[in-house]
């Protein structure tokens, strides 16, 4: 068949499916829940991100928090690669120019919870890592006065665990011996 394009020395390719590559930013895995964009760093990314998202102009730290997932049964919203822990610490940026946010989603894991500060890239995280350590118990590597700013500094644990455990804590209320 001198007509036939193809030859016994050629070899035919099947099309193939498109594969599709997961979405990144600096490097970082993207997901888009509800229209929001969350970047997954890991945690020797995690300070570069947010040093390239400020230059892009994200200027502004919104809140930094962090989740226990010790008890929840798993995670299926966290992009391919980025392997689920107990701890996530959250950050919010926002961008004024662009009128822009984006969330990071840090995993941190249990036997280690230390994360890097980004007190230097924004101040405004200082009390915000403080509310972390003091609730969670994970520590900011690089943080000027990582001491309790909740809870007393005699307190033993970190009460937004999930193991910690709960009871009731006796309050003491002084009467207002003043006349109304």
């Amino acid at each position: 068949m001198a007509d036939d394009p193809t030859t016994d020395d050629e070899v035919r390719e099947e099309p193939h499916e498109p594969v599709d590559e997961p979405e990144l930013v600096h490097g970082v895995p993207v997901t888009r829940p509800r229209g929001e964009t969350v970047l997954h760093p890991s945690l020797d990314q995690y300070v570069d991100l947010v040093r390239a998202l400020l230059d892009e102009g994200y200027l502004m730290c919104v809140d930094l928090t962090a989740a226990d997932y010790l008890t929840h049964p798993g995670r299926t919203d966290l992009p391919e690669g980025v392997e689920p822990q107990r701890f996530e610490v959250v950050v919010g940026l926002i961008n004024h120019r662009t009128r822009s946010r984006v969330r990071i989603r840090l995993q941190v894991p249990a036997d280690e919870p230390t994360v890097p500060s980004l007190f230097e890239l924004h101040p405004g995280t200082e009390a915000l890592e403080r509310e972390v350590y003091d609730m969670f118990g994970i520590t900011f590597e690089g943080h000027p006065d990582l001491t309790r700013i909740l809870m007393p500094e005699t307190w033993e644990g970190h009460p937004l665990r999930r193991d910690y455990s709960q009871g009731r804590i006796p309050v003491q209320f002084k009467g207002d011996r003043s006349p109304r």
